[in-house]
């Protein structure tokens, strides 16, 4: 049999009998659920869990300072002699104080790494470090605090708007080594996210915000294949890939080329989270790692940013929730001023079954 439909031809197939049959579930999907009979939402739920289950260090290059580099492998930060410099600092003193957290690497004859840290070591032993080896901001005393205080759950977060979120974390110190750390990737190119968002990338919420008119300048969200989709999983079960005959490029090379034909929301989603960490948490105003939160109750999936700071000694992880969406197809339906521009999701018309983060090396 000859599947080869065009995507009109589809469309005109989807609007008879099969999407009018799938249109029950697809309002069950989309519009039920919130509440506190049939459901419950981010305002209630208890996300502390949720949010940190997969929070962890990823990354292999953390950062590089004062002419080393900061490496993780398997838990453990190693300062690593980068640039060619020859520097003596460290060659017979191990961590300098005697202890156990920021000892010397027993490494093969020849390697660089100057010496390790834990976050399970003594925050002093690696604050020792730190000024061993004139190390600026004391990176390795803020990655054994922060990742120590997470590993054994003793952080605090905080949930909020976008607006509030950004400026919690620009009133108290950030951790931008630490968000380094957990965040494990970083591909896009600064400058094309620059010119698809209107944004300095290093301004993470002018970016958040400019995402919105880049997508809905660039792209649309992909109604067609929602549809196709909902038919094909509650009407034909299955059957046949609907969806086959509405996929495009996804990357912000055929977004701005035209050679997309809509973007769905994990697809927003990841390109959300290319954008917000085109740049080093070092050079961003406010260092931020991004994730994705899935809800398969509405079979969903949305942006989660996060950051680190210090309040008074206490390692705070800031959260807050973006929907690029409910931005696009808002816009895309004109019910913007109905609905309002959708991007901040910290509200109850979301949930969550499960988060996760970016996490590749």
């Amino acid at each position: 049999m000859e599947h080869d439909l065009t995507r009109r031809q589809l469309l005109a197939g989807l609007a008879g009998g099969g999407a009018v049959l799938g249109g029950g579930r697809a309002v069950d999907n989309v519009l039920l659920g919130y509440d506190r009979i049939t459901g419950t939402n981010l305002v209630r739920q208890d996300l502390d869990p949720l949010v940190s289950a997969e929070l962890r260090p990823s990354g292999t290059d953390v950062a590089t300072v004062d002419g080393y580099r900061i490496e993780h492998r398997d838990g453990r930060f190693s300062l690593v002699g980068g640039n060619g410099r020859d520097d003596d600092s460290g060659s017979d003193g191990g961590d300098g104080n005697g202890g156990g957290g920021g000892s010397k690497e027993d490494e093969d004859e020849g390697s660089d790494v100057l010496t390790t840290v834990s976050p399970a070591d003594d925050p002093a032993d690696a604050a020792a470090v730190d000024r061993e080896y004139d190390l600026e901001d004391g990176p390795l005393e803020q990655l054994v605090v922060d990742l120590g205080a997470l590993e054994s759950g003793d952080v605090r977060f905080v949930y909020d708007s976008y607006p509030a979120f950004f400026d919690f974390v620009r009133d108290h110190e950030a951790s931008p080594y630490t968000v380094a750390a957990l965040r494990g990737y970083r591909t896009a190119d600064p400058d094309r996210i620059e010119a698809f968002s209107g944004a300095d990338p290093a301004d993470p919420e002018a970016v958040a915000e400019g995402l919105v008119d880049g997508f809905r300048e660039y792209s649309s969200y992909d109604i067609p294949r929602y549809v196709a989709g909902s038919v094909e999983d509650n009407v034909i079960f299955g059957a046949y890939d609907l969806r086959q005959h509405f996929e495009s490029g996804t990357d912000y090379e055929a977004i701005v080329d035209g050679e997309n034909t809509g973007l769905f929301c994990f697809e927003l989603t990841r390109r959300s989270v290319d954008a917000l960490q085109a740049v080093h948490p070092l050079e961003q105003t406010v260092p931020v790692v991004g994730g994705y939160v899935r809800d398969t109750r509405h079979k969903h999936v949305y942006t989660i940013l996060a950051s680190v700071v210090d309040v008074d000694g206490e390692t705070v992880i800031p959260v807050t929730f973006l929907d690029y969406t409910h931005s696009t197809a808002y816009d895309d339906l004109r019910v913007r001023w109905v609905m309002g521009e959708g991007l901040d999701a910290y509200d109850r018309r979301h949930r969550a079954t499960s988060i996760d983060w970016y996490q590749f090396a």
